[in-house]
């Protein structure tokens, strides 16, 4: 007889379409673990850097490589053009001011010189001549005035002597009015006499006045003709050492072309180009430390900027000896006083302006972006005015191509 065998159950679980889709929810969650999620990033934890924000002092300092030049330097011109006729120093060489350099032929500019010369000395001579004239006439009339006052006291004597006569009886009175009419007549001519010389001295005193003027103007005409050969001789306007005097015999140049210049000797600055970043920070007058402790000042801020950067010049309190024309040095420029503050490394997060940073989660797995509002910097630190807390990490390595705002670390 046959039996009935009972056909066995197959529990749940082990259903094919449970188990179907128990392995299709696993496979979805592993899925989802390992795809970043939306707006994240995934990179390497060797790939970046990181650093811890700290509450620490800060130096508020600018490091840079500045060059020693000279901190006067004195350019050597032209001033009347003509060729090289003859070179009286060399490049390199020390001057004293005024020393011949080189002299210049320029055989036209000589003969308007003598011609002008010619026509200015003839000028000068007619004003001499006529400066005579008018002492020759000064000695003339005193000489007039000088004889009517002879002839006055003549007269007076030969009246007075008349007069006597005349008392005694021995002269009529027609013989003494004549003696009185000639009297009379050298009084009135020695009064036109002195009434004239007045009149004409005031007159000459004028012309004099002209003449000398004139004869100051021609002479300096004169002059200055004559410096118009002298500046065939170039000179050193101040001295020192000279450089860049590179000209050569026969060669032409025009008046303002420059034939090199003075540096002066022992004297030094230096010149730094400075990040523009810095370029309303830096300013005349803040100090700053060599590297061999030689103290300086901030002298003079350039604020064009060319290629990211602008000039700073810096004179020495006291400088060091031994120092060379391009010589390169080391400098720390003291920007403001040293103070406690929130601070994080400097690095590449820099690089975009630093408005905000990648702030590691406690577990280091992930890091996320926050905006930050960072101060002061030197080589080493960053001021954080706001966004960040002492203590917190944050990535330092530059994160400019990262679009999404968080960073899973692997």
């Amino acid at each position: 007889m046959d039996r009935v065998i009972a056909r066995k159950t197959v529990p749940w679980w082990r259903r094919r379409p449970v188990v179907i889709a128990v392995l299709l929810a696993i496979g979805a969650v592993l899925v989802w673990r390992l795809l970043p999620a939306a707006g994240s990033t995934d990179i390497a934890a060797a790939n970046i850097e990181t650093g811890e924000v700290t509450r620490a002092a800060f130096d508020d300092y600018l490091p840079v490589r500045a060059t020693v030049t000279p901190r006067i330097t004195t350019l050597v011109g032209v001033l009347s053009g003509g060729q090289v006729e003859k070179l009286l120093a060399q490049d390199g060489q020390m001057v004293s001011a005024g020393q011949p350099l080189a002299t210049l032929a320029n055989p036209q500019l000589k003969l308007d010189v003598l011609t002008r010369e010619a026509q200015i000395a003839s000028q000068l001579g007619g004003v001499a001549s006529e400066g005579l004239g008018i002492e020759r006439n000064k000695l003339d009339r005193a000489g007039q005035v000088a004889q009517a006052e002879y002839d006055l006291i003549k007269a007076r004597r030969d009246l007075g002597i008349r007069r006597q006569l005349h008392d005694q009886g021995f002269l009529s009175d027609a013989g003494v009015k004549s003696f009185e009419e000639e009297a009379a007549y050298q009084e009135k001519r020695l009064a036109q006499l002195r009434s004239g010389r007045a009149t004409e001295a005031r007159i000459t005193a004028t012309q004099s006045a002209r003449l000398n003027d004139t004869q100051v103007r021609l002479s300096g005409n004169l002059s200055a003709v004559r410096a118009g050969l002298e500046a065939l001789t170039i000179r050193a306007p101040a001295g020192g050492r000279l450089t860049n005097f590179i000209i050569q015999p026969g060669q032409t140049l025009k008046p303002g072309d420059p034939a090199g210049q003075v540096d002066s000797e022992g004297s030094w600055k230096l010149v730094a180009q400075v990040d523009e970043y810095y370029l309303g920070r830096v300013a005349p007058g803040q100090t700053a430390t060599g590297s061999d402790g030689a103290r300086l000042t901030v002298s003079k801020v350039l604020p064009a900027v060319k290629d990211g950067r602008f000039q700073v010049e810096l004179t020495f309190d006291k400088a060091p000896a031994g120092l060379n024309r391009g010589q390169t040095v080391d400098i720390r420029i003291t920007l403001g006083a040293a103070s406690r503050a929130v601070v994080a490394p400097v690095g590449g997060w820099l690089e975009a302006g630093g408005a905000s940073a990648f702030v590691l989660d406690p577990d280091g797995a992930h890091a996320r972006r926050r905006a930050v509002r960072i101060g002061r910097r030197n080589p080493e630190q960053v001021e954080i005015l706001s966004g960040l807390n002492p203590g917190e990490r944050i990535v330092i390595s530059n994160t400019a191509s990262v679009k999404g705002d968080i960073l899973n670390i692997r």
